[in-house]
């Protein structure tokens, strides 16, 4: 194993560094002074419209792809996609329930898209809109990722190969910070 590099940090680095040592680091929000765990006050923040999109991938092996290309995405259980996108959304709506520091928000909208992505691969696609003093970070996550884990239990009975993931946020908007695309 290889120890650290030897010799001064390459220019590009020592600016972001530098920069990184006069900016406030960040820290995690969940924590109180003392370190314990803590929902997040957001009494004093502003309701305004907040966005955010993310994804979740479902991956077949070879046969079972073309199964479910052959079946129009339909199992045993019935309907794929219809019922992994009611599945999502209902996900969407619980999300405080499931992750325990997360504020309930009223969802103003939800919307999951489900296709093909090469030969093999389902993408999942979730987009959530609230007004409200916190971001939706968490339910879109949360929808694409119970879409998903609902693609795995639909499909089950072809294999256990099935791998769910990667699970990533898109875009969020609205906020303190912007990050990605929410459109």
């Amino acid at each position: 194993m290889a120890g650290p590099r030897a010799g001064p940090a390459p220019a590009r680095l020592r600016g972001y560094h530098a920069r990184m040592s006069r900016a406030a680091k960040p820290k995690l929000t969940h924590l109180d002074d003392e370190g314990r765990p803590a929902m997040v006050d957001v009494s004093a923040k502003a309701a305004t419209t907040r966005e955010a999109r993310a994804e979740c991938r479902v991956r077949f092996p070879a046969p079972v792809a073309a199964a479910l290309r052959g079946s129009g995405l339909r199992s045993a259980k019935g309907g794929i996609v219809d019922t992994a996108v009611i599945a999502g959304t209902m996900a969407v709506k619980r999300t405080h329930e499931l992750i325990p520091f997360c504020h309930p928000l009223p969802i103003d909208g939800v919307r999951i898209a489900i296709d093909w992505h090469g030969e093999r691969e389902l993408r999942i696609e979730c987009a959530v809109k609230t007004t409200h003093r916190t971001g939706v970070e968490m339910e879109a996550l949360t929808g694409a990722t119970v879409a998903a884990l609902t693609v795995y239990d639909m499909c089950k009975a072809l294999s256990h190969a099935i791998v769910l993931g990667p699970a990533k946020l898109l875009g969020k908007r609205g906020g303190k910070r912007d990050f990605g695309s929410v459109g």
